[in-house]
């Protein structure tokens, strides 16, 4: 009688194991097929007040409207945006940190020596959430110019006397600027900062002079007056701001920089999990909210797949590499 008993005890053991064996990739299966079950971490490589900031919080009011889970901005700015960057690809690769970065990153190859993240290794590519031209702003009071025809006569007949801000050294910005003044052929001084948002709060209150900056950034301070705009690169004009000429106008057809924000995940993030981003991406992107702030800023919402916005990546690192040789840029 005693060995029927434990015979009965050890079946049942190990009928509750094997239910629990069986069970487990079900429970498994349905806490990480809900994503976003908690809160996701969205890192951006810049203080707050720059262009990234411009996109980013909209686009994580809109997402906590579509999930119903917060998307919490965490900026961690420096080294022009590779501090954000270094930090996201060391992140656990579960959905639940995805990284904001664009140009500047595209850049940063050519420029730093010594990065200890490689963009396309160690991040999978997931969304374009922004494309905007950059444009040239100027502090009114410290060039008092009335369109791009006198600021480049200015700044030729004295050159190294102004200067220009930038998000960083090896930032979209600076590049911007060296391949204006290649372009130009003129001499303007570069002043690195840490970020957009605090160079363009120098530029307003006149520390600096001119910027080469994303047109989201600036646009409200171009509205309300505190800077100018005097050239929004590439061949066409920016709806938002359609009294702008382009670079081909002023005499630059070869002026093309674009400001992008693009969103990346750290290599290792599940393929379905990878989907469902983008998926929100997209029903983001079809917000009518968020199409007027996009269109309020002079940008395109971005609609490549994530193969083509990495060979878009691809693309960029390869062609900013050769501007940066031509301009001789090289940080330590």
């Amino acid at each position: 009688m005693k060995d029927k008993q434990i015979h009965r005890r050890e079946v049942l053991r190990a009928a509750t194991a094997t239910g629990l064996a069986l069970a487990a990739p079900w429970a498994w299966a349905q806490g990480q097929g809900a994503w976003p079950a908690k809160p996701v971490n969205l890192v951006v490589p810049f203080p707050a007040g720059g262009g990234t900031d411009t996109f980013a919080r909209p686009f994580s009011a809109q997402f906590a409207k579509t999930t119903g889970k917060t998307l919490v901005i965490d900026n961690r700015g420096g080294a022009g945006g590779n501090v954000g960057a270094s930090f996201a690809a060391k992140q656990h690769p579960d959905g639940y940190t995805l990284f904001m970065g664009g140009a500047h990153h595209v850049i940063a190859p050519s420029v730093y020596p010594k990065l200890d993240y490689d963009l396309e290794k160690d991040f999978v590519p997931l969304a374009l959430l922004a494309s905007v031209p950059q444009v040239l702003v100027v502090n009114p009071k410290n060039m008092p110019v009335k369109d791009f025809r006198e600021f480049l006569s200015l700044v030729r007949a004295n050159p190294a006397k102004y200067n220009y801000g930038s998000a960083g050294s090896g930032s979209s910005h600076h590049l911007a600027g060296e391949l204006f003044k290649i372009q130009s052929k003129t001499f303007i001084t570069h002043i690195p900062y840490r970020g957009a948002g605090p160079a363009l709060a120098d530029l307003v209150g006149g520390q600096v002079d001119m910027m080469f900056d994303g047109l989201g950034s600036s646009a409200g301070y171009i509205r309300n007056g505190r800077i100018k705009a005097l050239m929004v690169a590439g061949s066409k004009r920016n709806p938002a701001f359609p009294d702008v000429p382009c670079a081909a106008e002023v005499g630059l057809p070869d002026y093309t920089v674009t400001t992008w924000y693009g969103l990346w995940a750290p290599k290792g993030t599940p393929a379905d999990v990878q989907a469902r981003v983008v998926e929100e991406v997209r029903k983001i992107g079809a917000a009518d909210e968020v199409k007027a702030i996009w269109a309020n800023n002079g940008a395109e919402y971005g609609t490549l797949s994530p193969q083509d916005f990495g060979k878009l990546v691809s693309s960029e690192i390869k062609r900013w590499a050769q501007v940066v040789k031509a301009s001789g840029v090289k940080l330590e």
